[in-house]
């Protein structure tokens, strides 16, 4: 190996000192606890283990925005290609401190509906959900900080094998059903990974992704190799049209695991995506390759908005939505085009923020309303604004989010994609986010009116808890809404460990 090269690896970057390694450690251990105590001390593990986690988060984002530099960690003081390095980017701060947040308020969301009672003997979901948690944790942390493909495959696994047991907590015939087919799509994207991965390591010898990115030009190996991955990660990603796993398994699951596979474990697999398009081969973005993956997230956006109009059930609607707000991400690379490729990932990247927030609320709201009124047909949810104020006012945030409202996080991200459209003169693209707008505004207008509409009967005593928990995902909502008000602070982010003007990583 070059040394000029080895050396180049961390030029612009700064030493992690270990945070790297612990932001994935941190979860790890608490997992390995919670097996060994059981699962009526998994809440008692989990929340002890959540300080560290969100202080590890904290500082690892403190210091790349500090700094202005990406942080990076060798493995066991080895440089690629013979160990792994870490690498922490404004992108993976935004990520890892997103998913630091979400699995903490998860984790105070769902207590009730998982703890074991005194003297009462453990339940398989009293296990099963906290290990799972955790697991998700550090899996989704690996991804954000990995470079390698290897290793993000392993990490992609990991995820999977721990979201689709959150499927089946409940046991019933439709999440086993749901389940299997969940487990099918991902075992096809990650055969499909692989098989990519392995062309990329025939080809040049090497993983890593800051290696191969001043060695890959664009032959037919690495453009199948990429267009391989890229299609594995479509699956797991539920990219239409290999999206008919996630309506079913997202509607299915109990509402705290809803709201972990909808706002975080889809964002993983297109993590990568990004990772592959923008470090690996940057070039890719102005291919005809990337207007057949905006095609295809335009019929997402476009589909799943009429799918979820047609819905009957709040979280069967909320599941569709989330179809087509996937959609809206891939918009981002036929979009990253000439003076276009900055505004077109902030954009995208303000959209899978805003979207993780105002959809974790959404579904943990969803559990509420169920909670209290027996059911989520949306046709009898009358009064919920009366009801449960707090609880509508968070579903309400969320959907002027996810329709695009001024001043939300919502409005923020498609800003920046119609920017990027008319930037690149690429007014297909525009049309395609409003349209989009318009549908998810109708389909949550449906859901909201019937809130709003006096009930016919009152409501039954809510469950205990339900207090803490409307405020809760009340300030979920809300962090939706302070990424569109203060859009300057995640932006700059962004920017931060960048290549400048689609050139290569260093």
């Amino acid at each position: 190996m070059n040394p000029v090269k080895l050396a180049s690896l961390t030029t612009g970057q700064h030493g992690g000192g270990g945070l790297l390694v612990l932001c994935v450690l941190v979860p790890v251990a608490a997992l390995l606890a919670i097996v060994l105590a059981g699962g009526r001390h998994g809440r008692a593990v989990t929340l002890a283990a959540l300080p560290p986690g969100l202080l590890v988060a904290g500082l690892i984002a403190t210091q790349v925005w500090k700094t202005g530099q990406a942080m990076v960690e060798r493995v066991g003081g080895w440089a690629p290609p013979l160990g792994l390095m870490l690498r922490a980017d404004g992108l993976s701060v935004l990520m890892l401190a997103t998913t630091a947040i979400l699995v903490a308020a998860v984790a105070f969301y769902a207590p009730r509906s998982f703890r074991v009672a005194a003297g009462g003997a453990e339940t398989r979901a009293s296990l099963v959900f906290w290990v799972m948690l955790m697991a998700i944790w550090a899996s989704m942390n690996l991804v954000f900080v990995s470079s390698d493909l290897f290793n993000l495959y392993v990490a992609l696994e990991l995820i999977a094998f721990a979201a689709i047991p959150m499927v089946y907590l409940e046991g019933k015939k439709g999440t086993l059903l749901a389940g299997l087919r969940y487990l099918l799509y991902a075992l096809m994207g990650s055969v499909l990974y692989l098989l990519g991965a392995a062309l990329l390591y025939g080809r040049h010898g090497t993983m890593d992704i800051t290696l191969l990115s001043g060695m890959a030009g664009m032959d037919w190996a690495v453009c199948l190799g990429v267009g391989l991955m890229t299609a594995g990660l479509m699956a797991k990603t539920a990219l239409f049209p290999l999206h008919l796993w996630l309506p079913p398994a997202h509607a299915g699951a109990t509402p705290a695991a809803s709201a972990l596979l909808s706002a975080l474990v889809v964002k993983g697999s297109f993590f990568l995506v990004l990772r592959i398009w923008f470090d690996l081969l940057p070039p890719l973005t102005g291919t005809p390759g990337a207007q057949l993956v905006g095609a295809l997230g335009a019929a997402a956006v476009l589909v799943g908005g009429v799918m979820a109009i047609r819905q009957d059930r709040l979280k069967l609607l909320i599941a569709y939505s989330t179809v087509a707000q996937i959609g809206y991400l891939f918009l981002i690379f036929p979009l990253a085009k000439g003076p276009a490729v900055a505004t077109a990932l902030s954009g995208g990247m303000f959209l899978a923020i805003s979207h993780a927030f105002a959809k974790a609320s959404m579904f943990m709201t969803a559990g509420l309303i169920a909670g209290a009124y027996g059911h989520d047909r949306i046709a009898g949810l009358r009064g919920v604004m009366r009801s449960m104020p707090v609880a509508g006012c968070a579903f309400l945030i969320a959907a002027f989010s996810l329709i695009g409202v001024p001043p939300t996080g919502g409005f923020a991200a498609k800003w920046r994609l119609i920017s990027a459209a008319v930037e690149s003169s690429q007014w297909g693209w525009a049309a395609v986010i409003l349209c989009g707008g318009l549908l998810a505004g109708a389909y949550m207008f449906r859901a909201v009116s019937v809130f709003l509409t006096e009930a016919e009967t009152p409501v039954a005593d809510k469950p205990a808890g339900t207090r803490f928990r409307e405020w809760l995902v009340l300030a979920l909502a809300c962090v939706s809404l302070w990424i569109g008000l203060f859009p300057e602070i995640p932006a700059r982010l962004i920017e931060i460990g960048r290549p400048a003007n689609g050139e290569v990583l260093p």
